[in-house]
C-alpha cells in the first residue's frame, strides 16, 4: 500500500479502523507520515476521522494509542486464560490422531497417494498427514 502511495496510484486511503493500518502507535505514525509525504489523505471510517486537518490527524493518533492499549489488554486476558486452563491441568489444542488412523495414513502414503488426497479421504487435516509422514521411518533411502 505504501509503495502504491509513493507511486501516486491513489489520492485517499480509506480504512475501516485505525488498528487496521498498523499494530502499534509507532507503525501507524510512520505509515501516516509516509502517506502524508506521498500526498495521500487518510480517512478512518469507524472513528470518522479525516487526517487532512491537524485536528483530525491528532485525533487519529490518539485513537491509535487507544487501539494499541486495547490490543494489549486483549492479549493479556487471553494469556491469563490460557495460563488458568493449563493450571487446571487441561490439555490445549487439537486431540492427536493416533492408532488406526495413523496406520491408515501411513499405508496410503506408502501406496503413493498424495498428502491432499490422503487427508481428504480419511477426514484429517493436511498437517496431520505431514506429521505422520515426518514420523515414518525412511524406507529405501540410499
Amino acid at each position: 500500500m505504501l509503495k502504491d502511495a509513493t507511486r501516486r496510484r491513489f489520492d485517499v486511503l480509506m480504512f475501516w479502523s485505525i488498528d487496521r493500518l498498523g499494530r502499534s502507535t509507532r507503525a501507524v505514525t510512520t505509515a501516516l507520515a509516509e502517506l502524508d509525504t506521498a500526498g495521500v489523505s487518510d480517512y478512518a471510517d469507524k472513528e470518522a476521522m479525516d487526517a487532512t486537518t491537524p485536528h483530525g490527524r491528532a485525533m487519529l493518533q490518539m485513537a491509535t494509542v487507544f487501539a494499541e492499549l486495547d490490543r494489549s489488554m486483549i492479549r493479556e486476558r487471553v494469556l491469563a486464560g490460557l495460563a488458568r486452563v493449563r493450571a487446571e491441568g487441561k490439555k490445549l489444542g487439537r486431540p492427536k490422531v493416533r492408532g488406526r488412523k495413523e496406520d491408515a495414513i501411513g499405508a496410503r502414503l506408502t501406496a503413493g497417494d498424495g498428502m491432499l488426497k490422503v487427508a481428504k479421504s480419511l477426514g484429517v487435516g493436511v498437517s496431520t498427514v505431514q506429521r505422520v509422514k515426518a514420523e515414518m521411518p525412511a524406507v529405501g533411502v540410499v
